[in-house]
């Protein structure tokens, strides 16, 4: 386990980095984008690129940007008009930050990402592929999800989760994540007793904290819970991160001591199994005994029939669902090979059982240990 001097060594030393910057930071409703604020964050990052460091930025902040020149005085709620907003506010985010890395002889590389890029293997490599070369050729990516497009059902949601899959994908080393909150505390802000977490060794650590909702500028979809889980799953994939607040990019990507760092907890993941833990949504619950647990959770073994109790949701064959022992303990999370209606025939026999009654199809595993994760990378607050 690493302790918090080597965890802020890493992201000091990383070679290539990942810095995310929130909607709250950058935009607000009322007046659009902070233009000397994000002259500031390119100043910083100029110079780390000057410096010798990859650095790839995801940035918020098109459907905030976009809401002023539209005459549109709060967020809008309907799904269409964030999108026309975004597409307005994706310009004007990109002439801002081009004029402003411009400064330092840098020339920005817009890249709009949406969920369906980076959990499908030929468009996760062409994303790969792009962004590498852009940074071979010295460009500055700026990521952000696609809004003007996506769909609801298969959006990341915010660009924290994505900008933790965004490290994954470039096999970067760190990843600083920027908002308007100085760090995660052991409370909401301004609680009596509430105090700076400078430290997360592992999950462990973050079950006792109260972790608050979205940022005081209104414009974020985030809030804290998203970014401890973006940290999460970065550390769970051999990435360490400090998440701080735009004001301390300077210092936190420097590795120094603010904010807050969360160290590795786990080598590099299949970026499957991080969406699995981290970003599918569940539809059901499959109960299995004692044994099947143990099995499972303890040899690593795939989920059989013979160990299933019962199963509830409504899921259908390819969903995400959540595996708990007759404790009603999670035990693991992962993609199921049959839908719930074909569970009834199948609880309680063996492979060869269900290969003699059902036929050769029904032989297979449940849950193969290859689309599941164990209890300890599953982030259940992501879906509070």
């Amino acid at each position: 386990m690493k302790t918090e001097a080597q965890t802020r060594a890493q992201v000091r030393d990383a070679k290539r980095i990942v810095v995310k910057i929130g909607s709250s930071s950058l935009t607000t409703v009322q007046e659009g984008l902070d233009h000397d604020r994000l002259r500031r964050i390119a100043h910083v990052l100029g110079a780390q690129r000057a410096a010798g460091r990859e650095v790839v930025l995801v940035s918020s902040g098109a459907v905030a940007a976009g809401l002023d020149p539209m005459g549109i005085s709060r967020r809008p709620k309907d799904q269409a008009t964030k999108q026309a907003a975004a597409g307005v506010g994706q310009s004007l985010l990109m002439a801002a930050y081009t004029q402003a890395l411009s400064e330092h002889s840098l020339v920005p590389a817009q890249v709009l990402l949406t969920a369906d890029d980076l959990i499908h293997r030929a468009k996760y490599r062409n994303a790969q592929r792009a962004v590498e070369r852009m940074l071979s050729l010295g460009i500055f990516p700026i990521v952000n999800e696609n809004d003007a497009v996506v769909s609801h059902g298969v959006r990341f949601g915010d660009n924290d989760r994505l900008s933790a899959l965004v490290a994954h994908l470039i096999h970067a080393e760190a990843v600083v994540l920027l908002s308007d909150v100085e760090a995660l505390f052991t409370a909401p802000p301004g609680t009596p007793g509430s105090s700076r977490v400078p430290f997360v060794s592992g999950p462990q650590h973050l079950s006792d904290l109260s972790i608050g909702g979205t940022g005081a500028a209104g414009t974020g979809t985030g809030g804290m819970v998203t970014k401890v889980q973006a940290a999460t799953m970065a550390a769970d994939s051999g990435i360490a991160s400090i998440l701080t607040s735009a004001d301390n990019v300077a210092e936190a990507v420097a590795g120094g001591s603010v904010g807050t760092a969360f160290a590795v907890t786990h080598r590099r993941r299949p970026t499957r199994l991080l969406w699995i833990a981290h970003l599918a949504q569940k539809h059901g619950t499959i109960h299995v005994d004692a044994g099947a647990a143990r099995a499972v959770s303890e040899r690593g073994r795939s989920l059989l029939a013979v160990g299933v109790i019962s199963a509830d949701g409504g899921f259908d064959a390819g969903d995400p669902v959540d595996v708990r022992g007759p404790d009603g303990v999670l035990v693991a999370r992962g993609i199921v090979n049959f839908a719930e209606d074909e569970l009834p025939a199948m609880i309680g026999k063996s492979s060869e059982e269900l290969g003699n009654t059902l036929g050769a199809d029904y032989r297979r595993e449940v849950i193969h240990r290859n689309d599941m994760v164990l209890t300890d990378a599953v982030f259940e607050q992501g879906e509070q």
